[in-house]
């Protein structure tokens, strides 16, 4: 196989101009826990005096005049929470289905208009703010209809366009833009909401996924076959490079796919991640106002510093991943253990390290920072895996684990929330405790049982044998 230069090929535009769709569904996916701090009035959530007083206050912002024109509305923290989580019960209920849809009807389609979808909800957001919380909530909702396909139909994309070898690169590149899209747009939100109004948040994301779609449509196409300006050395290159992994057969292994022990570790892996990566998430800027206390303005900065760091870590990682496997000639399922392993025992170590630091609030934000950072090693540990196990189907697959991995999202902050009621920093080393030890569980759960080969299951000859 003659490697295909990787400059202006049509693999790696797709991984770029996937890179900005996944970029833009972060952003539209984190820009409302940024908004809704302005969309409520002041005295409705928690009363002041729950604060915890164990740290000095530290607040040096210049006060800029703040522009207070958008609509407030009257919502408790139950109500919050509520319009927070919303979006994960659209998300959860498409992982599958979206998948199986990216199989049969192709993942640009599929991953297109689902990021199109969630822009023109965005869009509707403020709309649907000014009629009621109940229409706010079916929009996020809505929107997290739209982008639970995403994952799954790019997944189902890769497993026709990654060479096996190439997979870590692309694909961490493809994935990365989700962590800046976090990146970005949490301190840019908060800029928008204190220089302009909270509405235009969701105007000028949502218009941005709009354009993108644009496109999305014209430059990109289901597989090597069908693209229009790919040359010739590079279609032959993918296209050879991946002739023995796919399937040809039309329906799928259900039953043994279910029954197999290496999807079962990704799925107790990616589960075991999402705890720690959406307990941070949602909860970091409480942390960091509530314990360490300090002010927005520089907190959302500061919440945005450790995924940059895991933004970084996740591109390295992927082309280290793959010179591993290429030149060193170390076995994929090797690549992808050790990955793992240190993608989630790192974390845990500095999550809980980062309970124990008092109101050295610069070596708090260190330790989170490190924690989340050390995360993006797994991506190319267990979330590239299920195009190691079952080309043809990773998209089901990835539905599949991300199905389960989605629970943390709707469970993990509802928890830490009830775990936190007096905000004293035991009660938050609870948390991280908790977040530390879930982590190492899926660790080694993967570590025991991870594979690194296609699945008898899912290669073409395999119901011959059966037979």
């Amino acid at each position: 196989l003659v490697s295909v230069p990787a400059c202006c090929s049509a693999r790696y535009n797709l991984a770029l101009l996937a890179f900005f769709g996944f970029f833009l569904l972060y952003a539209l996916r984190v820009n409302l826990s940024v908004a809704l701090v302005d969309m409520v009035e002041p005295n409705t959530s928690l009363a002041k005096n729950t604060t915890s007083n164990v740290c000095p206050e530290h607040s040096s912002t210049i006060n800029v005049p703040r522009n207070t024109s958008g609509e407030k509305y009257s919502w408790d923290a139950d109500t919050q929470g509520w319009i927070l989580g919303s979006f994960f019960y659209g998300y959860i209920i498409t992982q599958i289905p979206g998948g199986y849809l990216a199989s049969k009807i192709g993942g640009k389609l599929l991953l297109g208009f689902g990021i199109f979808g969630t822009s023109v909800f965005t869009l509707l957001t403020p709309l649907a703010a000014n009629l009621g919380v109940g229409y706010l909530i079916a929009v996020r909702a809505l929107e997290g209809l739209g982008e639970g396909v995403t994952f799954p139909a790019m997944h189902s994309m890769w497993s026709s366009w990654a060479p096996p070898l190439e997979r870590s690169k692309l694909l961490s590149i493809s994935y990365a833009g989700a962590q800046l899209g976090t990146v970005v747009s949490l301190p840019l939100s908060g800029l928008i909401c204190y220089y302009m109004n909270w509405v235009y948040v969701f105007y000028i994301f949502g218009a941005l996924g709009v354009l993108w779609f644009f496109f999305w449509m014209w430059l990109v196409s289901d597989t090597p076959e069908t693209h229009r300006s790919i040359s010739h050395a590079e279609r032959e290159y993918i296209l050879s490079s991946l002739k023995d992994q796919l399937s040809t057969q039309k329906s799928v292994p259900w039953r043994p796919m279910l029954e197999s022990l290496p999807l079962w570790a990704i799925v107790v892996a990616h589960f075991s991640y999402n705890w720690t990566f959406y307990t941070l998430l949602t909860l970091l800027p409480t942390y960091m106002k509530e314990i360490l206390r300090f002010d927005a303005q520089e907190n959302g900065f500061l919440s945005a510093l450790p995924y940059f760091g895991c933004w970084l870590c996740i591109i390295v990682s992927g082309q280290i991943a793959d010179y591993l496997r290429e030149k060193q000639n170390l076995s994929t399922v090797c690549v992808r253990k050790c990955f793992t392993l240190i993608g989630m025992i790192g974390p845990a170590v500095f999550l809980v390290a980062a309970g124990f630091i008092g109101c050295n609030y610069a070596l708090a934000v260190a330790f989170v920072t490190i924690s989340t950072t050390l995360g993006g090693f797994c991506t190319s540990g267990y979330s590239i895996n299920h195009l190691d196990i079952a080309p043809s189907y990773a998209g089901i697959l990835l539905g599949i684990t991300n199905s389960f991995a989605t629970i943390p999202g709707m469970v993990g902050p509802v928890i830490a929330k009830n775990l936190t009621h007096n905000n004293t920093v035991g009660e938050w080393q609870t948390v991280f405790y908790i977040a530390a030890s879930i982590n190492l569980f899926g660790a080694i759960f993967f570590a025991l049982f991870a594979s690194g080969e296609v699945q008898d299951w899912a290669v073409s000859g395999y119901h011959l044998h059966r037979n």
